[in-house]
């Protein structure tokens, strides 16, 4: 599985990407984490806010930063 947190560098999304990497330990989940912060590569996403959780290439949390059992959700 890869997890690819999308966002320019923002508090928020640094706060996203903390709480990922968070959840991922506490599982012991063997994701793949990534942090994504070129423009250019997250416009081909096609979102327009930001933060966004994106896992194995589908968009699944964009626009806010998630609770830690929303990720949960996602990831499993």
């Amino acid at each position: 599985m890869e997890i690819i947190v999308l966002g320019t560098g923002c508090a928020k999304c640094k706060t996203t990407y903390d709480k990922v990497a968070k959840v991922l330990a506490e599982n012991n989940n063997t994701a793949t984490l990534k942090k994504e912060e070129d423009i250019l590569e997250i416009v081909k996403y096609n979102i327009m806010s930001l933060p966004a959780v994106v896992v194995d290439g589908e968009v699944k949390i964009k626009g806010y930063v998630p609770t830690e059992d929303e990720i949960k959700q996602v990831i499993n």
